[in-house]
């Protein structure tokens, strides 16, 4: 343990999510020390785009940082370690020798790409790779978006080829340049990250160049893969953080299942955000999904042998409640959508599938767009206002049945995290449905927190797994109150409601 971990009473965790850039410090009890938040703004140059500026990001994340030290009152020599979290499927590609961006970052919600998931289908359908990676061929994952970037923007591939360009997804790129960009940054992400590539042997953990060679990548552009807890190297130069180890890196998902202290097999929790993600650790073993799950790196402890999960990834969830605000004007701020939705005793016949970007688990159907479906001159923006935050407990459902045909071992309970869980008539909407206890931790935010257990368990901060889970504390626990029978009813309309969503994306639709 260095003499910084040993005498320093903090960690801070960079939250690079897909709507804000965050930094948390903890202190050793996983409590919230203090917060910097910057949200970024989000691109959207034609239907199906999306895009963030990761020079904006770079400059969100130093801003963030210092933010956070000024209202705790520290400076560096206070911080043991950097831990990282991230979008974890967003794709930035950039200039080893200039550190620029050669394009925006495409994010993990694009559809663009739907073409070359097509052409690579063509041979051996979209289960192609599955077997290695634990993923079918979809716009979703980062592969096929360092490949659009590379055959459509002028030069790139040229550039790729003389081993000039980067690719990394956002953990990536906020560590080279936190370690010093053109000047020695480490170019390296974690195995959490690069198993949502299409790229990585889930048994060798390597990259596998008869992948790379199908999409046509050079393999020079791909950050070495590491361990989740181990010190990559340390911020650089005149930053507030210099000299402070960067020591942990896990994807958004699998950090919020650290952070609920889900070690073991069978450990479970769900994340309310932009979009749901369910996440059951395996263990060791590696489970391939007969129901439409993706099989996945949940993490690696330095040399320890990695821990491996299921999940099920929704696209839209928070995103739908944000696009009630921004898109139609319904409500001034998030939080609004509460006291609307419970404004109404019940979703008056309406359902919303929000199938934006098409549908992810269990179906995974690139040709569906969103749906509201149900309408009658009865409903008010109260009735539909519900009937969004009820998309996302009936999405939840849905995956949750898939993890409980997989698993073979009903969950009992489920642990969950996010921002949206500090809505009650969700919560209480979520557990009904699902027929079983929902359960909110004390600290919500966990994907931060699993950040900084990885960094701190890396220097000596936290000394195993289990002071980590010693500070797990249950906040609040929902209880189902809804009779089975209308629990039935309301998933078998919910199903009927994704029926209609399908198919919707034709040669003549985009």
């Amino acid at each position: 343990m260095s003499d910084q971990a040993r005498t320093a009473q903090y960690v801070i965790a960079i939250d690079q999510g897909t709507t804000s850039t965050r930094a948390i410090i903890f202190d050793h009890s996983g409590s919230i020390v203090s917060m910097g938040q910057l949200e970024h703004e989000q691109i959207f140059p034609h239907a199906g785009w999306v895009e963030h500026d990761p020079r904006e990001i770079w400059d969100n994340t130093r801003e963030v940082v210092g933010q956070a030290l000024s209202k705790a009152n520290l400076t560096r020599h206070d911080i043991a370690a950097v831990g990282i979290t991230n979008q974890r499927e967003t794709a930035v590609v950039w200039d080893r020798t200039t550190g620029e961006p050669v394009y925006n970052a495409i994010v993990w919600q694009d559809t663009r790409t739907q073409p070359i998931v097509d052409e690579l289908a063509a041979h051996g359908g979209v289960e192609r790779f599955k077997d290695r990676v634990g993923l079918p061929l979809a716009t979703y994952f980062s592969g096929t978006k360092i490949r659009w970037i590379l055959d459509n923007v002028e030069g790139a591939r040229a550039k790729a080829e003389s081993g000039d360009l980067l690719f990394g997804t956002t953990d990536c790129w906020v560590l080279w340049n936190l370690t010093g960009g053109i000047d020695g940054g480490v170019h390296a992400t974690d195995v959490t990250n690069a198993s949502r590539t299409l790229f990585m042997d889930l048994e060798t953990l390597a990259w596998d160049q008869e992948i790379l060679d199908a999409f046509g990548l050079p393999a020079s552009m791909l950050p070495e893969i590491r361990s989740s807890s181990e010190v990559y190297g340390t911020v650089h130069g005149s930053q507030l953080l210099r000299e402070v180890p960067v020591a942990g890196i896990l994807g958004d998902q699998q950090a919020a299942t650290f952070g609920q202290a889900a070690f073991e097999a069978g450990g479970a929790k769900n994340t309310y955000g932009t979009g749901c993600f369910l996440i059951v650790n395996t263990g060791e073993d590696i489970v391939h999904s007969a129901n439409g799950l993706l099989t996945t790196v949940g993490y690696k402890l330095g040399d320890a042998k990695p821990h491996y999960a299921l999940e099920g990834s929704i696209a839209v969830a928070g995103s739908l409640i944000q696009w009630l605000r921004d898109n139609l004007g319904m409500i001034g701020s998030a939080p609004e959508v509460e006291a609307l939705a419970t404004s109404v005793e019940d979703n008056g016949g309406v359902y919303i599938v929000p199938a934006f970007s098409g549908l992810f688990a269990p179906y995974w159907r690139a040709d569906a767009r969103g749906a509201i479906v149900g309408l009658t001159r009865y409903v008010t923006k109260g009735h539909i206002a519900r009937a969004a935050l009820e998309a996302t407990a009936f999405q939840t459902r849905e995956v949750l049945d898939a993890v409980n045909a997989d698993s073979g071992v009903p969950l009992t309970e489920l642990k969950v995290d996010g921002g949206m869980v500090a809505n009650d008539a969700l919560m209480q909407f979520q557990a009904d449905i699902l027929g079983v206890d929902v359960v909110r931790p004390k600290v919500i935010e966990t994907t931060a927190l699993g950040a900084a257990y990885a960094a701190g368990l890396a220097v000596g901060f936290w000394k195993d797994l289990e002071e980590c889970s010693a500070n797990w504390g249950e906040d609040k626990r929902w209880i189902p109150s809804m009779g089975e029978g209308e629990r039935d009813r309301q998933m078998r309309l919910w199903r009927k409601a994704v029926t209609k969503s399908m198919g919707w994306v034709d040669a003549d639709v985009r």
